[in-house]
């Protein structure tokens, strides 16, 4: 077996990483089916440990498919991939690397590029990855890795590329451990993985992890050598999106980009690193959360699962001065008080820092807000609460994507480009559209007083379509499926409900997975409340909704609807006993000049889908300030509390963006948009006793 390209990780997916989207229709793989239930079996070479066993994958309707190299790549002898596992193995074989010819790693020209793209380097996302659990002694893995596909020596499954999309990969670096962390344990950390992996470090499967959107660690102590210098990372992918017979939480992806849909990433997409940790116990997890009065909730997971005395610290921000300390045990729930914190708000978002040190000698720093989230009734209207007060949560509808890396931005520069975009516009709030970031976004929302609604990365959107065959499709969760899609929420909350800038979560949108019969968001509801009790839940935002959650949530583009007497099918009548978001609306479109599109032939085809299409910048603001004043005047006649615009940026062919796809043009009018934003907050000022919360620079 060979390793055919070198990737610059983690930009997975990314034509800087080596792969180069096809701009050509895309062929699309045979149905595949994935089955915890089947045989596990161990590929050639490995032992079996005490990790999770090897995922089997057992394909069906497999056809006699010849792999090609990414475009722009070529290979370095035949052009058929070495068939090196025997037939009907249900596994690759560990691929041999020594020796083993390549294509070097080079920068690639993407279909459009953004400001940023050429300046990345070969070091890329060099901050530490988790800054709610810091270690000091660390290492980033990030860089230069080598990468192919799985081969297709047998007849099943025969692994292909399509365009810039694999379903079977296999990536491998090495790494060395630093002699002074001998006598500790050595942690390997991914920040996320699309969307299962398999991991092995010299040979011996030490773990693996599903789900695209959620950090895992694995304690690789008894694998790794200190005194033989060079480790060998080894992570095998599988990545079905939403090939025919799969249905898993894959937000705006598919291998069918068209409109609102969009090319899907595949493997490593966030930071990869190593740690040192006490050989006696370690911290896990930190749950911390700070409330208007100054209260401090806490709880200190460790690997052990046991009783050990810990101390937390928390400081004045960048500062030695301690405002409070207390001392608990680890594994139960702590609580103290910050006498007259400063609260965190948009207007003023105040963060402490944080240590935590266990008795055994773990160590690790965080940081931490304090602030109230609630509902309450407002001059008789139902509101969503900062402090005690109505704040009118305003933003964009937020995708996340990125020309040039797919899920993963160039740099923490580029992503905070946009949210100091939008934070100089007025906005308040964006909400994370199906998709969920890496945790310096988090961080960065944190620091400059940007709300999130986050959501819920979606089960496929497509509930029925039609096979070219003329067979129908039907894709809602079976038992299995849903009870994947349970296990990713919890997971979502539990991994970041610590962050002061979460606002909301959403559970389901525009009925994308959400199962007809029995109302499952009451029972998810229930489950997310119980995880968190800090936020508000918009359960179904869009449609589909039945009145579980605190929001009465609709979508209306071109006439908003929030919170009035009337209402438009596939909406609901507004909900008094609730708050009424316009959950999206908006989504005005331009087609901008060449220079700035998504160069790819579906791209193209899908831009006179965009809602509206206007054909001058002048005649694109005008009708955002119209909506913009139609949402204004709801506020002040009606029940409106909120609203999300569609959206930050265009995405390929989708062009509704306030900036194109690569971030080069901003197409609004910064004063007018200024005041029509200031206005509702204005609005919602008026409504609210003089109260309410601006986040304006």
């Amino acid at each position: 077996m060979r390793f055919d390209l070198i990737l610059c990780l983690p930009l997975a997916s990314s034509v800087i990483a080596g792969i180069v989207a096809d701009e050509q229709k895309r062929q699309y793989p045979p149905p595949w089916q994935h089955s915890q239930q089947e045989t596990q079996t161990i590929p050639p070479g490995y032992s079996q440990t005490s990790s999770p066993s090897v995922p089997q994958y057992n394909p069906h309707n497999s056809a006699d498919w010849t792999q090609t190299v990414p475009p722009g790549y070529s290979r370095s002898s035949s052009q058929a991939i070495p068939q090196d596992t025997p037939k009907n193995d249900p596994f690759p074989s560990y691929p041999n690397v020594t020796g083993d010819a390549y294509t070097p790693y080079s920068v690639q020209t993407p279909p459009l590029d953004t400001p940023w793209t050429y300046s990345l380097g070969t070091n890329p996302w060099p901050e530490y990855p988790r800054p709610q659990l810091q270690r000091s002694n660390w290492q980033n893995l990030n860089g230069i890795w080598r990468y192919r596909n799985a081969t297709n020596g047998y007849e099943a499954p025969p692994f292909g590329i399509q365009g810039n999309f694999t379903i079977f990969s296999w990536l491998q670096t090495t790494f060395t451990v630093p002699s002074n962390w001998a006598n500790q344990r050595v942690l390997l950390n991914f920040g996320a993985v699309d969307y299962e992996a398999t991991v092995y470090v010299n040979g011996q499967q030490v773990g693996s992890n599903r789900g695209g959107y959620f950090r895992f660690t694995i304690d690789v102590t008894d694998y790794v050598s200190l005194s033989n210098g060079t480790n060998e990372l080894l992570v095998f992918v599988y990545d079905p999106t939403d090939t025919d017979d799969v249905n898993i939480p894959v937000g705006k992806q598919t291998l069918r980009p068209s409109h609102i849909f969009y090319t899907p990433c595949s493997g490593i997409w966030q930071s990869v690193w190593i740690e040192a940790a006490p050989q006696s116990d370690y911290i896990t997890q930190l749950d911390l959360s700070g409330d208007m009065d100054g209260q401090v909730t806490a709880t200190v997971h460790t690997a052990s699962q046991g009783q050990e005395a810990v101390e937390i610290t928390v400081y004045e921000k960048n500062s030695s001065t301690s405002v409070a300390s207390f001392e608990g045990t680890t594994n139960t729930q702590i609580q103290f008080s910050v006498q007259d914190a400063d609260l965190w708000s948009p207007d003023s978002p105040t963060l402490y820092d944080v240590t935590v040190t266990l008795s055994g000698g773990d160590s690790i720093t965080s940081y931490m807000g304090f602030r109230t989230i609630s509902s309450g009734y407002v001059n008789g209207i139902m509101r969503p609460l900062l402090n005690g007060e109505f704040v009118f949560p305003f933003g964009t509808l937020d995708q996340g994507f990125w020309p040039d890396g797919i899920y993963t931005p160039p740099n923490r520069e580029a992503m905070v480009f946009d949210l100091q975009t939008l934070k100089g516009l007025g906005f308040n709030m964006l909400r994370k559209h199906i998709k969920v970031e890496n945790a310096l976004f988090y961080q960065a929302c944190d620091e400059m007083g940007v709300m999130l609604i986050q959501d819920m990365p979606s089960l496929r959107a497509l509930q029925s379509y039609y096979l070219p065959n003329c067979t129908e499709v039907t894709y809602l969760p079976n038992e299995a499926e849903q009870a994947e899609f349970v296990r990713q929420l919890q997971l979502l909350v539990e991994q970041h409900k610590s962050y002061p800038s979460i606002f909301a979560w959403v559970i389901y949108n525009e009925g994308w997975g959400q199962l007809e019969e029995g109302y499952p968001e009451f029972a998810l509801t229930d489950l997310v409340r119980s995880l968190d009790p800090t936020r508000l839940i918009s359960s179904t935002s869009g449609w589909n909704d039945h009145g579980a959650g605190d929001f009465s949530d609709n979508h209306h583009y071109a006439n908003p609807q929030c919170g009035t007497p009337f209402y438009s099918t596939p909406s609901s009548p507004h909900d008094p006993s609730r708050i009424a978001l316009q959950g999206e609306f908006g989504g005005v479109g331009h087609n901008t000049t060449l220079d700035h599109l998504w160069k790819v032939a579906d791209a193209f085809n899908a831009i006179n889908e965009t809602y509206e299409i206007d054909e001058t910048l002048q005649a694109w603001n005008y009708r955002a300030h119209r909506l913009l004043d139609e949402l204004r005047e709801q506020v002040e006649l009606f029940e409106c509390s909120g609203g999300v615009w569609t959206q930050t940026t265009d995405v390929e062919g989708e062009v509704n963006g306030l900036l194109t796809y690569d971030r080069r043009v901003l197409r609004t009018e910064r004063e007018q948009w200024r005041r029509d934003i200031g206005a509702l907050y204005e609005a919602a000022r008026g409504r609210g006793n003089g109260n309410g919360t601006m986040g304006m620079l």
